[in-house]
């Protein structure tokens, strides 16, 4: 126990922040963004409540999935479900359904369950990530109760720019890829490509075998992962710009059995053996800019978006044979289209206005092999409206509400004794108002304090709607949206020349929160809003400036989320107490250094109380720039090859290391 005290007492002296971060070279550019495909709410030349990850820090510390980029952000927790291999974020207690994914302001998250696997994203193509908290812009659409993430793409601002990497991982383990853009006049185009693959992830030396894992590599936990990318754009005049884009994503997975010790942990005496040979995801979108005149201004963005994905459950860990009653082939094959409309105008004297229109239909279709295929469709409309009204050059106000409905066309049942589709109940259409508005007052020109109310709504899923969990529960087709009001007071600023520093306290009050009811029937559970819940907590961030070639950052969140309607059910996978930092250190020009600490308090797995310890990791990483065009990075994640997990039964994995060639123009 002393020694995980004194741990976590060093860590301010390992700390990060996820501003100013610099890459582990002056070679590694930072990437242009895509201005498009941003939605943010300024105020002066602020961006409020927005944390974001640029290009350069992701590339400093090799975080090459989107999930583990993210956990580099105060408030955000890397969580996993591992029962089915995905790799997710909460944000401030909130979970993916709550805080949507967008690729460039359009949402990617999957129709069934408003999930994505973040672990599928890879980073090697963005510019940076954006994290909207609490406060987000109504732009966004609906559902983002605690927030938005939004993955912002590249653009090029010359006539030839290029960069890429090869690298291997531990020994059984590689990475490439290469970004192309060019811009010749109105026109530029930027593509890219990457692969990532991994064989297994290898155990702590540390870890106990049990029935189901003998450690060393990790049985069944290979993955590969490739993606396409391109988009060509005109930009006729300033206040003009056009663009189409594609993006092709090809995933394939195993899923690691469940290796915990939970007696009420069915996994425990009934493993599955599963694998996802294919988790593949392919978009086709349009977005522009017309500049009407000098104060206004109309902006679109068109997408179509499917998602197929494929499990295999097995009869065993052979993975070969599926002939007993547990083993099946499940099908997804979904799609998505929509588009929104956004008109802005700066005609209000001290008011920057936007009004917006989004409509989005989710088409999810699956069956398990030999079976008919179901269908369910969801229609969602949204209409928004935001200003930024400038009262004074110091004090700013940001109004914004919207109304959402959500009408479910087609909902189809299936009776596997019978082998008969049917429809179910129609279910009336659901509505809901959210409304916010921020306070914001630049005390200086580095320092800002700021105060925000929002109420955020999400509609129940496909998934939370109809899903029979395996025969576990029982459909509701009538749920409602569940409520969350957002509190946030927050303070930016310079405390020194060289130190600067950020921290926000909030509080969130939910009701008609969405969860699972046990025994509605006997053996099964049903989703329900009937929850009533608190999260409060508080962030603080620092970056310190020691000498020229020092830098020092250090973020910390503490987070407690109450269950009032039911204090004996927990919430799960967030770690009540988080703190990162990172110390850079740069001895010549050519070489810098990273040391990364990160610290997660006990969490709980399950609602009935299991849960893992705390664990403290240490990382190491290095880069040289060896040529012009050429840089060497290397690096060692879990130096100290700590056996730990985020869920549990499911381990993460033990000391590992990276070396990576990059090249740029």
């Amino acid at each position: 126990m002393k020694l995980k005290i004194i741990t976590f007492l060093l860590l301010p002296i390992l700390g990060f922040s996820q501003q100013n971060n610099t890459s582990a070279t002056d070679s590694v550019k930072t990437a242009k963004m895509f201005t498009l495909g941003e939605v943010i709410i300024k105020t002066g030349k602020i961006a409020d409540t927005l944390n974001r990850i640029s290009a350069k820090a992701m590339e400093s510390q090799n975080k090459m999935e989107v999930s583990k980029a993210l956990n580099l952000l105060s408030g955000v927790s890397l969580t996993a479900n591992g029962p089915r291999n995905e790799s997710m974020v909460t944000v401030r207690g909130f979970d993916l359904r709550q805080v949507p994914v967008y690729m460039d302001g359009i949402p990617v998250y999957v129709p069934y369950d408003g999930y994505v696997d973040l672990a599928r994203f890879t980073t090697f193509d963005l510019a940076a990530i954006d994290v909207s908290k609490g406060f987000s812009s109504v732009l966004y659409g609906p559902n983002s109760l605690g927030g938005a993430i939004n993955l912002i793409s590249r653009k090029p601002t010359k006539s030839l720019e290029y960069d890429g990497s090869l690298g291997g991982i531990n020994t059984n383990g590689y990475r490439g890829n290469i970004n192309i853009g060019s811009k010749l006049g109105d026109f530029y185009v930027q593509g890219g490509y990457s692969y990532l693959h991994r064989n297994s992830s290898r155990m702590s030396s540390n870890f106990v075998p049990t029935k189901n894992e003998d450690g060393g590599e990790r049985d069944n936990s290979y993955r590969a992962d490739q993606k396409i990318n391109f988009k060509v754009g005109w930009t006729p005049s300033k206040k003009s710009e056009y663009a189409i884009g594609y993006i092709n994503q090809q995933g394939e997975k195993g899923n690691p059995v469940y290796t915990g010790n939970d007696p009420l942990n069915s996994l425990l005496t009934k493993p599955r053996y599963w694998e996802w040979p294919n988790w593949d995801k392919e978009s086709y979108y349009f977005i522009s800019n017309s500049g009407l005149d000098d104060k206004n201004s109309f902006k679109t963005r068109l997408y179509y978006d499917r998602f197929k994905n494929t499990l295999n459950s097995y009869d065993d860990a052979t993975y070969t044979a599926q002939t007993k009653a547990y083993a099946f082939q499940s099908l997804y094959n979904d799609y998505t289209y929509g588009g929104n409309v956004e008109y802005n105008t700066l005609m209000i004297p001290k008011n920057d206005l936007k009004i917006a229109v989004h409509f989005k239909e989710d088409v999810h279709r699956e069956n398990n092999l030999g079976e008919p295929v179901r269908r369910f469709v969801d229609n969602t409309i949204t209409v928004g409206i935001e200003d930024i009204y400038n009262v004074t050059s110091k004090f700013t106000i940001v109004p914004g509400v919207s109304y959402n409905i959500r009408k479910n066309k087609e909902a189809q049942d299936y009776n596997a004794t019978t082998k008969v589709i049917s429809d179910y109940p129609e279910a009336d259409a659901s509505d809901a108002y959210n409304a916010q508005i921020g306070f914001f007052y630049h005390l200086t020109e580095t320092d800002k304090i700021g105060a925000t109310v929002a109420k955020k709504t999400r509609f129940a899923t496909i998934k939370d709607r109809y899903s029979y969990k395996m025969g576990t529960a029982i459909p509701n087709v009538d749920l409602k949206p569940e409520t969350a009001v957002n509190y946030e007071l927050n303070y930016e600023g310079k405390l020194l020349e060289k130190l600067t520093f950020q921290t926000a306290l909030f509080y969130s009050s939910l009701s008609d929160a969405i969860l699972s009811v046990s025994n509605v029937e006997p053996g099964k559970s049903q989703m329900q809003n009937f929850g009533k819940a608190e999260y409060k907590g508080i962030e603080a961030q620092l970056n310190y400036s020691i000498f020229e070639n020092l830098n020092l950052n250090v973020n910390y969140t503490y987070l407690e989320r109450k269950n009032i309607t039911n204090p004996l059910i927990h919430f799960t996978d967030v770690p009540n107490t988080k703190a990162m930092g990172t110390v850079e250190y740069e001895p010549i020009k050519i070489l810098k250094l990273i040391a990364n600490a990160e610290f997660n308090s006990p969490r709980f797995s399950t609602s009935y109380g299991a849960r893992v310890p705390d664990y403290t990791l240490l990382n190491l990483y290095g880069s040289g720039k060896i040529l012009k065009n050429f840089s060497l990075d290397a690096g060692i994640n879990n130096i100290f090859d700590r056996n730990y997990s985020i869920t549990e039964g499911y381990p993460e994995e033990g000391r590992n290391f990276f070396v990576t060639l990059r090249f740029f123009n």
